[in-house]
């Protein structure tokens, strides 16, 4: 004998529509957040790498200008304690300051990374002329400069830029923010100018015009040791 069926419900109605393809779902856009001086400084602190003012805007969903101006009040802020806000054009990190290095330094075990002669020379070359290629490096300095170049690129005191327009299209280079950290800058307009037969020498050699502001040589700050390949 067959169970007895429960009748079905009947559908609502719904007013007559024409059929249309079903619209794909998108996730609402995310709110914005206030971006506070307090809520930059815990960004930038957990920030894996350095962020570019753009990157700041998206993520806290506002305009560059409010970006610029929390980057500013910060950078004031932190100018006494113990904490630097680097800018390197676009992008934005925090260091420690200067003055505590030692201290930091003694508590991680390690010693500042020193630099030999070589290094400072070129470092103090690309600073001045960035973006530079290695050629143009090697002909001021005179010598071959691959293996100080490929040097200063691993422990990131020198970052490629992109490449040259000249035949091979050769890599440019400029320093990181690691160059910063380590002489104690916040950016590069803190460097002043060069000496005027110095500067006048680099435009000639290289072959480029350098252009306002110029940056200054180098402080090795630690024993300078002679770098070899190895």
């Amino acid at each position: 004998m067959n169970e007895a069926l429960e009748p079905l419900a009947p559908e609502p109605a719904t007013p007559d529509a024409p059929d249309a393809p079903d619209a794909p779902a998108t996730p609402d856009a995310p709110a914005p957040i206030e971006l506070t001086e307090a809520a930059l400084e815990a960004l930038l602190f957990v920030a894996e790498k350095p962020l570019s003012r753009r990157e700041i805007g998206a993520l806290a969903g506002t305009d560059r200008a409010t970006v610029d101006a929390r980057l500013g009040d910060l950078e004031v802020s932190l100018r006494e304690r113990g904490i630097r806000l680097l800018v390197d054009g676009d992008r934005v990190e925090l260091a420690t300051a200067p003055d505590g290095g030692a201290l930091v330094a003694r508590y991680v075990g390690a010693d500042a990374v020193r630099l030999s002669p070589a290094s400072l020379e070129t470092l103090a070359i690309v600073a001045y002329r960035q973006p530079v290629t290695k050629s143009a490096v090697e002909r001021i300095r005179g010598v071959d400069s691959d293996y100080t170049i490929r040097t200063l690129l691993h422990r990131r005191f020198l970052v490629e830029l992109g490449r040259s327009v000249a035949p091979g299209r050769p890599f440019l280079y400029g320093t990181g923010f690691e160059f910063l950290e380590r002489f104690g800058l916040t950016s590069l307009e803190e460097l002043p100018p060069l000496d005027v037969d110095v500067a006048a020498r680099l435009a000639e050699e290289g072959g480029e015009p350098v252009t306002e502001p110029l940056f200054p040589v180098m402080d090795a700050r630690d024993p300078a040791t002679e770098e070899t390949p190895g």
